[in-house]
């Protein structure tokens, strides 16, 4: 059955179950001589009769699409009216092979890069990402102007859509990217370099994360306070951007109080926090800058806190645990502040983990769609983990302490974050005198995962 064409199938169908031409045109809810001519091969066969007739058979939606490939669109003239609705269909099915074999058909003729570039773009809005990444990356390939702003666009999707947990990839996707951002439309170019300095801030690549701030910063800059700009214009240019035009701005300063905070300079950090706390300047009025503007004003508030509380005042403790208990959704990375300081200048916080307990449990790496936090999460819970395993074992609660530095390690593992699997592996041996052998044998498999993983 296999080997038969489509239409032999067809055509055994209405033979099987006593059809003629008109019954089975009743049940396609097609016209009885388009039937017809079809059945006969006198006319193509669209994806829209092809799956009309594979429900009819009763078949799964693109049981025939391989032959379908085979028999109507390798020996012609690809006809993007007929081929750009099947290509449609097969990304929406997920059949990502026809997927690769229509491209591969299409790409000798660059006449087709566009159609496909705009086709990937869809399936990008969509989410449909796995079918969007293999229309871009051989668009990529096919595009024969290496400045092009198409390719560059291409390369900053394809940038987008490998982002996963592996931090290792990670920094090689950047590296790849990186050198495209600035052929990209000049507006375009703000987001990009948010993105990749969110990447870089994840890998703690200080030095890259402040120069692409400043950039950011500087271009956000240029076009929020032109002159020569209409209202028009300005709306224009907002509407490519995925966030306000001011939040680039003042992204720069938060970004640079990262920076700050990564390199242990709480003094500078918290002059650069005070500068995108006051965002007085910003001239627009819309729901969506009120509400970036009371998004500011929290990170700020808590950010004030935390830097103080880093630079050795103490005293601020109180005042900032008062303020995550009135703020909630601020729990999970302030627990992680005050663990910080604690280990820091050896403080007992235990009444506040106490209070905090659930939050504490809750806080599992995880993605998330906040700007801020965006590709950070799973290497800011290693760090998180770290940090209490660091603080029970020197507080002398071994059980706690060995509990969160497996869960670390085997995060580490996870997200092949080697300096981090290093850190937990020197933390064990420190204190492995006290492990019991249950915490051991579990140390010992996670180590023999990593050996097998760096002999491959």
């Amino acid at each position: 059955m296999s080997s038969s064409t489509i239409l032999a199938e067809v055509t055994q169908y209405i033979k099987q179950n006593d059809l003629n031409i008109s019954q089975f045109a009743k049940k396609l809810e097609i016209n009885v001589g388009t039937v017809s001519y079809l059945i006969n091969g006198n006319r193509t066969l669209t994806v829209d009769h092809l799956d009309r007739m594979t429900e009819v058979l009763g078949l799964p939606k693109g049981h025939f699409y391989e032959r379908y490939i085979k028999e109507y669109l390798q020996d012609i003239n690809p006809d993007w009216r007929r081929i750009g609705p099947f290509l449609h269909k097969c990304a929406t099915l997920g059949k990502l092979d026809c997927v690769r074999q229509i491209v591969n058909l299409l790409l000798d003729d660059l006449m087709y890069s566009t159609p496909l570039f705009e086709l990937a773009e869809e399936l990008f809005k969509n989410g449909n990402f796995e079918a969007a990444e293999i229309l871009y990356e051989n668009v990529a390939m096919s595009e024969k102007k290496q400045y092009s702003e198409r390719l560059a666009l291409c390369q900053y999707r394809l940038f987008k859509i490998r982002i996963g947990e592996d931090q290792v990839r990670n920094l090689k996707y950047a590296h790849q990217f990186e050198p495209f951002v600035d052929r990209l439309d000049e507006v375009l170019q703000l987001d990009a370099l948010k993105d990749l300095a969110n990447l870089y801030r994840a890998l703690q690549e200080w030095d890259r994360v402040e120069a692409l701030a400043k950039e950011m910063g500087h271009k956000a800059k240029i076009l929020y306070y032109s002159d020569k700009r209409s209202e028009g214009e300005f709306q224009e240019i907002q509407s490519k951007l995925s966030r306000p035009l001011f939040v680039y701005i003042a992204y720069e300063k938060l970004l640079c109080a990262d920076v700050c905070d990564g390199r242990r300079d709480y003094e500078k950090a918290l002059q650069y926090t005070y500068e995108y706390a006051d965002l007085s300047w910003v001239r627009e009025t819309d729901e969506d800058t009120k509400y970036w503007l009371d998004l500011y004003k929290r990170w700020s508030q808590a950010n004030i806190y935390v830097n103080k509380l880093l630079s050795g005042n103490i005293g601020v403790l109180t005042d900032y645990v008062e303020y995550l208990r009135q703020h909630p959704e601020e729990i999970s990375q302030g627990i992680y502040n005050i663990l910080f300081a604690a280990n820091k200048y050896q403080l007992d916080v235990d009444h506040i983990f106490q209070e905090f307990s659930s939050e504490i449990e809750a806080y599992e790496r995880r993605q998330t769609f906040d700007f801020y936090m965006n590709q950070v999460v799973p290497d800011h819970y290693n760090e998180f983990l770290y940090d209490l395993t660091y603080y029970y074992t020197h507080k002398g609660d071994y059980k706690n302490g060995f509990n969160y530095l497996i869960q670390g390690l085997e995060n580490s593992v996870l997200i092949n974050k080697e300096d981090s699997i290093i850190k937990f592996m020197v933390l064990f041996e420190q204190v492995r005198h006290m492990a019991t052998e249950e915490m051991c044998s579990q140390y010992k498999n996670i180590v023999s995962e990593v050996r097998r993983y760096y002999e491959k």
